[in-house]
């Protein structure tokens, strides 16, 4: 049996807790992972995982295999980057996660060009606005929206700016009237983004220098984890929301929603934010990650309509 493969296997389910979360990133059924998994525990002639029916966790010797299995994954890895960096290729199964509505309007755009420039790489592409664990989920290359936070180990690759704008359609001002400044927003339905963390705020700043921030615990009837469904939301009336400037433009331009607290830079954390690359430091040397990243970094290099 493959040991490369009995290693992959290991791995995965150590890092997601179960045979079926494994199988799932591997595309196969939970019970090829459990006979490499038992396979690789027969060959080494002890126990590296505890069954239970709710979780997997590693035994002592299946701590110290894990440690040990993720480094040779690792320079398997930068093997193979280094093999096809000599020949200037671009090929095998890339991984990537990234928002879902950015995803459908600025990546899938460019999956024709990627495909005849690099006809050997394979694309996994994974669309989530919940921010992965590249680690548990073996996500080669995570597209991010936000601050860039120094982690080690990892590259931050910053492919454009971000804005957001707070915004509200005409019927709904109509109704509930306009906010003129930030703490009017308290008394407004706001709809609100879901972050996967304790995070319901807003944060503004004024655009006048030596500004300082203003945070506002807005509250609404309605919070998602999907920036297309506030805009509709925002569209029907619903409430004001903070959406990126690239998927309002239109709208704005339209009529359709109008623009709110002019003045004032919106964020609901940190202010300077950007659209990052995120991948391992140890895969730099890799043509796949190259190869996508730069080509989307091309397109962004144009404005963001």
């Amino acid at each position: 049996m493959d040991r490369f493969a009995e290693l992959k296997a290991f791995c995965l389910v150590a890092a997601s807790g179960g045979f079926s979360p494994a199988a799932r990133q591997l595309g196969v059924a939970a019970s090829s992972v459990t006979r490499l998994v038992d396979a690789l525990e027969k060959r080494v002639g002890t126990a590296l995982l505890n069954r239970s029916t709710r979780k997997v966790t590693l035994t002592d010797s299946g701590q110290q295999y894990y440690a040990s299995a993720q480094a040779i994954l690792a320079q398997l890895d930068q093997a193979d980057d280094a093999a096809a960096a000599r020949h200037g290729q671009a090929g095998g199964l890339l991984r990537v996660s990234a928002p879902v509505t950015f995803s459908t309007m600025f990546i899938a755009p460019l999956l024709g060009e990627l495909a005849r420039r690099h006809p050997r790489l394979e694309l996994d592409l994974h669309l989530s606005d919940a921010v992965s664990n590249m680690v548990d989920d073996s996500i080669d290359v995570a597209i991010r929206i936000g601050a860039a936070q120094q982690q080690p180990n990892l590259i931050a690759r910053r492919l454009s700016g971000h804005q957001r704008v707070i915004c509200a359609s005409p019927a709904y001002l109509e109704r509930h009237g306009t906010p003129e400044a930030p703490e009017d927003l308290l008394r407004h339905n706001c709809l609100l983004f879901s972050y996967g963390v304790a995070r319901r705020g807003w944060r503004l700043q004024s655009q006048q220098a030596g500004a300082g921030f203003t945070e506002l615990p807005v509250r609404g009837t309605l919070t998602i984890n999907n920036s297309e469904m506030l805009r509709r939301a925002a569209l029907d009336g619903v409430g004001i929301a903070m959406l990126p400037d690239w998927l309002v433009r239109g709208d704005l331009a339209a009529g359709t929603l109008q623009p709110l607290l002019g003045g004032y830079q919106a964020n609901p954390g940190e202010m300077e934010i950007g659209l990052y690359a995120m991948y391992a430091a140890n895969r730099r040397g890799s043509q796949a990650i190259k190869a996508f990243v730069d080509l989307l970094a091309e397109h962004l290099a144009q404005p963001l309509t």
